[in-house]
């Protein structure tokens, strides 16, 4: 189980029923008393969901959710899915098919943004940053979990930078287009880069960094990494896209540095 202190990932070994539901139970409940707010229950495993399984399901959602957090399944197979739609567990918490999760296709560059919003953060702002990001997007239309993710994975990649950067800080900057938005951390260390389909691990030695690139990667419907075209230092960058379009710019202090 990969985790860190406010993300973790729980596979399910085996099908989720009766003798594989205690296990599974106990493991989110300790991560929920040690603070984490976003789980992750990976059923890549799982080909079969019992009463007791879709009772551990409705009851973890409901403890994350009374602890201000969320709780979703991934790789989900198709004989699950149908199972968990009948019992209506998609009204209330994101489920993901697996294979679900499609490659995003780049932006057209003369596709202009609606609106722009650069601040700096460093370490001393850096829960303000989050915050920021988070008002921001809940300009778009994004249901409330869907920013939650958002949220924590521009959590993570300020994390990274901030403990990567210069004295200047780290830029931030959120975009909203048509389909898509983009937030875009960049720092002024000595940079790094990966490709969406590389493995972090294989990348450096830095697994607390690799970690996080994962995590981003699971909240995120695309995430990017790469060296600055000018001066040194990184820029990540986060893409989540849009179920309907997005409204017009919505005044001149949101589309100004």
């Amino acid at each position: 189980m990969a985790s860190s202190v406010n993300i973790a990932l729980v596979p399910v070994e085996g099908d989720l029923d009766v003798t594989t539901a205690p296990l599974a139970r106990r493991r989110i409940d300790r991560l929920i008393a040690g603070g984490c707010r976003r789980v992750f229950l990976n059923m890549a495993d799982v080909g079969y969901v019992d009463s007791a399984g879709m009772g551990l399901i409705i009851t973890e959602l409901r403890r994350m959710r009374s602890a201000g957090g969320l709780l979703s399944l991934i790789n989900v197979s198709d004989q699950a899915y149908l199972a968990l739609r009948r019992m209506r567990v998609l009204d209330f918490m994101p489920v993901h098919r697996a294979g679900s999760k499609s490659r995003v296709t780049g932006l057209d560059p003369s596709v202009l943004p609606l609106w722009r919003m650069t601040f700096r953060a460093d370490e001393r702002t850096l829960s303000e940053a989050r915050d920021r990001v988070g008002d921001l997007l809940a300009r778009l239309p994004f249901s409330a979990d869907e920013i939650f993710d958002m949220k924590l994975a521009a959590g993570e990649a300020l994390g990274n930078a901030i403990d990567h950067t210069c004295e200047g800080g780290v830029l931030v900057t959120v975009a909203a287009y048509p389909d898509r938005v983009t937030v875009e951390v960049s720092d002024c260390g000595c940079g790094f880069e990966l490709s969406e389909d590389e493995d972090p691990e294989e990348a450096g030695p830095n697994a607390e960094r690799g970690r996080g690139i994962r995590l981003m990667r699971l909240l995120c419907d695309s995430v990017s990494i790469a060296r600055k075209q000018t001066g040194e230092g990184t820029v990540v960058r986060l893409v989540k896209l849009l179920d309907g379009p997005a409204d017009a710019p919505v005044d001149e202090t949101a589309a100004s540095v």
